[in-house]
């Protein structure tokens, strides 16, 4: 469904201003402008690994040290970040509007920056880099420890000299029930591994009864997420993209205003 795409700001803002079902949707691009890394394309690596082959369940079988620190790493730099522009006036939106839309985010980020800015209705996609899961009995628990465990101190920086983890497993993060112990994994959902159920369902209802759609800093590119914003736009909804670079599924949408969020998204979303 191809269309001529619109940046006609004050046109789009009245759609939105009559939508009583709004979602967004947010990729790596907004998190990118908070310094968080995107790991794709030339800037994916850490060390000398490619960050997609240590994001896998097999990666972790095979080293759970390696990428204990690569996620480390993670959990470091995001929490140093802080929500931008794009992140506030997303929050600030939901906020004006709790009384009279039904507003929803659907993140596809795991740095935890939608819900620091203030963000409540919030679908976390991949998971959260600040949740573990307990490999054995399958326990979720939000942890915030820096670091998440004593041996990692000062472990994760990504340094090119630096190959493989000498790091015992013994003392990677393990589950604190007496009764269990297990090896805790990051609550992230994996290369190979499907969307968990309640999470894909919850986001299907979502973007099923939403009469607006904003897409924002997302390449359009991952699955499941990829497929949401073009079959809203094909049933009817109003769709608008927020990037810095067309995407391959600009030509399914309505609108398109060019940019970084925290430029574009404050004056899209203000009253």
């Amino acid at each position: 469904m191809a269309v001529r795409q619109s940046s006609d700001l004050a046109k789009f803002k009245e759609r939105l201003k009559q939508a009583k079902d709004v979602v967004i949707l947010s990729g790596a691009g907004i998190s990118a402008e908070s310094g968080i890394p995107t790991f794709r394309g030339a800037g994916g690596f850490w060390r000398k690994y490619q960050a997609s082959s240590l994001a896998t369940p097999e990666a972790f079988q095979t080293s759970p040290s390696l990428v204990w620190e690569f996620y480390h790493y993670r959990r470091e730099v995001a929490a140093k970040a802080q929500p931008n522009d794009g992140h506030m006036a997303i929050a600030n939106y939901e906020r004006k509007h709790s009384s009279d839309k039904n507003v929803t985010i659907i993140t596809q980020n795991v740095d935890g920056l939608h819900a620091r800015a203030g963000t409540k209705n919030l679908i976390e996609l991949h998971g959260n880099l600040y949740k573990t899961r307990c490999t054995k009995c399958k326990e979720v628990l939000v942890n915030f420890d820096s670091p998440i465990c004593e041996v990692l101190a000062g472990r994760g920086a990504p340094d090119t000299n630096v190959v493989g983890s000498d790091i015992p497993i013994k003392l990677l993060p393990h589950c604190k029930k007496s009764n269990c112990g297990g090896l805790l994994r990051p609550h992230i959902v994996w290369f190979g591994e499907g969307l968990e159920s309640a999470v894909l369902e919850k986001a299907g209802k979502a973007m099923e009864s939403c009469d607006v759609c904003l897409v924002v800093g997302t390449s359009s590119v991952v699955y499941p997420a990829a497929m949401f914003a073009p079959q809203a736009a094909a049933r009817g909804a109003l769709v608008a993209e927020f990037n810095i670079e067309t995407t391959p599924a600009t030509s399914d949408f309505h609108y398109y205003f060019e940019g970084p969020c925290g430029t574009t998204l404050p004056k899209a979303l203000e009253d």
